[in-house]
């Protein structure tokens, strides 16, 4: 059997060698999509993640402002009721206070954690470091 030898300009037959060149070109061309489409992924799961964070996050508010609303009403179901054995003044009075401290428990608290807090994101930098030794001397 002869083998007929392929046209100029026609694509190779799938089996014979192509050259090396015209492999990293195509496997480049290939990551480079992949990568591309891979990003745009991301970027679309990131924004429905975001609108759905979104809405929580509105519904959280939702919350808290009904919240709200059931300890103030509390608060006046509590002055009135106080209000029978005392003066309307005292009862309200003594609900005003009951809420300072609830408040200020809650602000100490509140600047206890806060003390924890530290803004430096510590092991990245450390990370950082390491990589950055590395590269100054990799074969260490």
């Amino acid at each position: 059997m002869t083998s007929i030898p392929p046209e100029p300009g026609a694509a190779e037959p799938p089996g014979q060698d192509q050259s090396v060149g015209r492999l990293l070109s195509a496997v480049t061309s290939d990551l480079q999509t992949l990568f591309r489409q891979e990003v745009e992924l991301a970027k679309t799961e990131i924004r429905e993640e975001a609108a759905r964070a979104g809405k929580a996050a509105g519904m959280y508010g939702g919350a808290g402002f009904a919240g709200y609303m059931v300890l103030l009403f509390l608060s006046l179901a509590a002055v009135l009721g106080l209000a029978n054995v005392m003066d309307g003044g005292w009862a309200a009075l003594i609900v005003t206070a009951v809420w300072a401290i609830v408040a200020a428990v809650l602000y100490q608290k509140g600047r206890a954690r806060m003390r924890t807090v530290s803004p430096k994101p510590e092991r990245t930098v450390a990370t950082l470091k390491e990589n950055a030794e590395w590269a100054r001397h990799p074969t260490r």
